[in-house]
């Protein structure tokens, strides 16, 4: 049976009756956060101080926090590096299907390493990890698809570690997403607890070895700067709850530095550094606290900012801010009018796990199974009246 579409049309009629006035209180509450950007972005110690009072408040609050630079401001990408090492690392998976005739997930991770101007191919790896039978059940917990994909970024992580222990001169790490590890606390709370402790590790070792790292997150829909903006603003009664008070709600960061028509950020400049305030800085300490920026990777008349998370031993030094500035910059050139690092593109065409892939590990695993007269199980019934629907219409 089709969808019903006099219900969705009937739906359609009501949400776009109402377009016109929420167009109109977001409009209002836009032109509010450039009011209070322009109020309160060059005073970083009244911002620093509000932002304790509201921690004071709620310790899990999130939102940005300044670091050094005002909150306006905007820094042009430096001159081209050279003699840099570039590695981005990306995963797939397939996740446990419990309606399949045999449980079995797939991690796929590959790291892509390129060192400009020197001429030499792209090295490409990939690690591929089987998980069966008791691996489907840390800690006696089923392996949820939150947990996979953890395992996934961590993967990504250490695979990164690995790839750059021995290489010298600057090198530069790129994941797709956040730096920090997000999701699936409370799918299973020690696994959760042990992936954070084993990539604290990983980034102890990146900051020992000097690498630069990072996380890109392409289309941000994060308020983090606008949530400083509504805590920069509040009296005293409105701190005490300040859950409630979001007078800013619906605008983004991302609309904040790249309105089409008066972008904060001109093409390819990035924003100031901030502090992620956040309740995972009770893990990620000294120099391994959270930053990140705002970057404008479109061109002129077509704003596409971007969020870039890196540590804290990053932000601190210039140098290391240059570099990773100018580097991203011209990786998403490399991309042209859909501007995406393309190292980071490489390795997600490299991670992919395809269907047929999926299907030819599975006859593979059943096989052997049977072979060794190992149990193999049925499909379910759902799974196999699927099946024989896409036949049919086939």
């Amino acid at each position: 049976m089709p969808i019903n579409f006099q219900q969705v049309y009937t739906r359609i009629k009501e949400i776009a009756e109402g377009a016109d006035e929420k167009k109109r209180i977001l409009e209002e509450r836009r032109i509010q956060a450039r009011a209070w950007l322009d109020e309160f972005g060059s005073d970083l110690d009244y911002l620093k101080y509000k932002v304790e009072a509201a921690k004071a408040v709620d310790a899990n609050i999130r939102c940005a926090a300044p670091f050094k630079e005002p909150l306006n401001g905007f820094y042009p990408p430096p001159a081209n590096v050279s003699e840099v090492t570039i590695i981005a690392a990306d995963g797939s998976q397939v996740n446990p299907d419990r309606h399949a005739a045999i449980q079995f997930c797939i991690i796929n991770v590959g790291v892509i390493g390129m060192k400009l101007s020197s001429g030499e191919a792209p090295a490409v790896t990939i690690e591929t990890e089987l998980l069966y039978g008791d691996d489907l059940l840390p800690n006696g917990n089923p392996l949820s698809e939150g947990m996979v994909a953890m395992r996934r970024d961590i993967s990504e992580r250490i695979k990164l570690d690995e790839f750059s222990q021995d290489m010298t001169g600057p090198v530069v790490n790129l994941t797709d997403g956040t730096l920090e590890l997000w999701g699936a606390k409370g799918d299973d709370p020690q696994a959760y607890a042990n992936f954070v402790e084993q990539y604290l590790g990983v980034l102890s070792r990146l900051h020992s070895r000097g690498v630069v790292t990072a996380g890109y997150v392409e289309k941000p829909s994060a308020d983090l700067v606008v949530r400083l903006l509504e805590i920069a603003s509040a009296d005293i009664e409105q701190m005490q709850r300040l859950r409630e008070y979001q007078p800013l709600r619906g605008v983004s960061d991302r609309w904040l530095y790249g309105e089409r028509e008066n972008p904060l950020l001109p093409p390819y400049h990035r924003s100031a550094v901030f502090v992620l305030q956040s309740g995972s800085e009770k893990k990620y300490k000294g120099a391994l606290s959270l930053h990140f920026f705002y970057l404008n990777v479109g061109t002129e008349g077509h704003p596409w900012p971007v969020r870039v998370e890196i540590p804290k031993w990053v932000a601190d030094d210039n140098k290391k801010l240059d570099i990773l500035h100018c580097v991203l910059i011209e990786q998403c050139k490399m991309m042209g009018s859909r501007p995406y690092p393309y190292l980071l593109h490489r390795a997600h065409e490299t991670a992919l796990v395809r269907h047929e892939e999926k299907g030819q590990v599975e006859q593979l695993l059943a096989l052997e199974l049977r072979r060794i007269r190992a149990e193999v199980g049925d499909g379910s019934h759902k799974s196999s009246a699927k099946e024989l629907k896409v036949r049919i219409h086939r």
